[in-house]
């Protein structure tokens, strides 16, 4: 079988962020529990903020911003990853599903994650993100994986979080071995024989 693709979206504000610190463990054990080559690609939206707020006035993607849309459109799986404000994922994160197309997840695997100061934020996987992608027709995988401050102290590689990404991780891994490549159309593209077309 052939390689597959894992877009991974991270809506960290800083730099260095620990949700892009989630988002790069969660890409790395899901790759290592594929049983086929993965590509894996970052899509960060902090660096894309100015164009989703044009995007959003205007209608139109900047040309970095739409390749970020394709990507996620023709990828095999995602990797979202939110931190959490006053309860619930960032305003950039929903910012950036908002332009996606509506079909762009349909049936698409994906793993969601998110980040914050405090575990008390934890069940806004569940009241916030898990809703979203089920809007979008997405196949969200069981286990979500919530990161708070504490859960990245010294002995975190053996404790509760890595095994939690570990578990995730391989769902998702499972969930691509089950289905076919993602099949890119081109919307431009001739689907009639140019020929026919001039004895039509």
């Amino acid at each position: 079988m052939t390689g597959r693709s894992l877009v991974v979206v991270s809506a960290g504000l800083s730099q260095p962020s620990s949700t892009r610190l989630l988002a790069d463990q969660l890409a790395a054990a899901t790759a290592a529990a594929s049983e086929n080559p993965l590509g894996v690609r970052v899509v960060e939206l902090r660096d894309l903020a100015h164009d989703i707020a044009n995007h959003l006035l205007t209608g139109f993607p900047p040309p970095a911003l739409k390749d970020a849309l394709e990507a996620v459109a023709s990828a095999d799986a995602l990797i979202a990853v939110s931190p959490i404000f006053s309860g619930s994922y960032s305003g950039l994160f929903k910012s950036f599903f908002d332009v996606l197309d509506k079909d762009a997840l349909a049936g698409k695997p994906v793993l969601i994650a998110a980040t914050a100061g405090t575990a008390r934020h934890s069940l806004a996987l569940e009241h916030a993100l898990r809703p979203l992608f089920a809007y979008f027709r997405a196949v969200v995988v069981p286990t979500s994986v919530f990161a708070a401050a504490d859960d990245w102290g010294a002995d975190s590689a053996d404790g509760l979080l890595q095994s939690r990404i570990t578990r995730a991780a391989g769902e998702l891994a499972r969930e691509l071995q089950h289905r076919a490549p993602v099949q890119v159309t081109d919307p431009f593209a001739l689907t009639v024989n140019f020929e026919d077309l001039l004895h039509s």
